[in-house]
């Protein structure tokens, strides 16, 4: 590791200023991603703000009828929220599915959300990597790509997002609550959150330099069977070949997918169709699979009918 300096912030502007006041910084909650990349040299800040203590671990009903997750809500603690097993029990799964029970314990919200993509070049520093590097080109692209992505990919970086919880609030159409480091606090679609690698995949987010997640806000309750199935590798500690979230029933059609981009993948569109395959069909429209993962194709395919099965 390259020396750095720490500090606790005491509210969120105060760490939003820290940080957009100094390019060097990184926020730091569980440290489940950030140590590990910073021990590999990935990541090399020159500080860590501390956000830790700012009293953003609380889950709480909205106006709305909805829920409030605070930002540093952990991962263990919001799958086993009775309120999100009974209301959002996709949204539990999908985080039960995720990593092991030790890293649950540390992982929060709005880290799951920021969470960096496991493509094997962009951990590797011996290889050409757009998002590590920008400019230096995307070694997956002539080399192993079976884990990586076929949907919203370019020419500059194919690495998919490895977070399950985010998928599942993609089903959810929850929204992100920020705060930047003027103090100005604003609510992003978790659609709009994340970007799309095009020319510039080092820019992996919507957010401004420093800004702050504080909090993640689910809509009042959908109804409906929660299924989240994610098909992978080995049985734990493995990400998604092909996950599937989906909220079916009660008037409401909801379909989202993992491992297959950039971030999470849902169609509207698509969720008006009536069999799996029609489903794909739609949601999949314009993948651009390699050699090694045009098989997720149809492994998205019979993931949604054992999905569509089991609702």
């Amino acid at each position: 590791m390259r020396p750095f300096t720490y500090e606790r912030a005491g509210s969120p502007a105060e760490a939003a200023a820290a940080v957009a006041g100094n390019p060097g910084a990184k926020f730091i909650a569980g440290g489940t991603n950030l140590l590990d990349l910073m021990k590999l040299e990935i990541e090399t800040p020159r500080r860590l703000v501390d956000v830790n203590h700012l009293g953003l671990d609380q889950i709480q009903p909205t106006p709305e009828g909805g829920l409030r997750i605070g930002a540093l809500v952990r991962n263990t603690d919001l799958a086993a929220d009775a309120r999100v097993r009974r209301d959002y029990g996709v949204l539990s799964r999908a985080l039960l599915a995720g990593a092991s029970g030790q890293l649950r314990n540390k992982a929060t919200t709005a880290g799951n959300l920021l969470q960096r993509t496991r493509c094997p070049y962009f951990y590797d520093s011996t290889k050409p990597c757009n998002k590590r590097a920008p400019g230096s080109g995307c070694a997956a692209l002539e080399g192993a790509s079976r884990d990586l992505g076929l949907l919203g990919v370019s020419d500059a970086c194919i690495a998919t997002h490895p977070s399950d919880m985010a998928v599942a609030m993609r089903a959810l159409d929850a929204t992100v609550e920020t705060v930047d480091g003027a103090g100005a606090a604003r609510r992003i679609p978790i659609a709009d959150l994340h970007r799309l690698p095009g020319a510039t995949p080092h820019v992996e987010t919507s957010l401004k330099p420093g800004e702050m997640i504080t909090a993640v806000t689910l809509p009042r309750p959908l109804g409906g069977k929660h299924v989240y199935r994610k098909v992978r590798d080995r049985a734990s500690y493995a990400f998604a070949l092909v996950s599937v979230a989906a909220v079916l029933g009660d008037g409401v059609r909801r379909v989202a997918f993992g491992g297959v981009a950039p971030k999470p993948w849902r169609v509207e569109a698509a969720e008006a169709r009536r069999t799996p395959g029609e489903i794909v069909e739609v949601a999949f429209a314009g993948a651009h699979p390699t050699r090694q993962n045009a098989f997720k194709l149809t492994l998205a395919r019979r993931t949604l009918a054992a999905v569509m099965t089991e609702a």
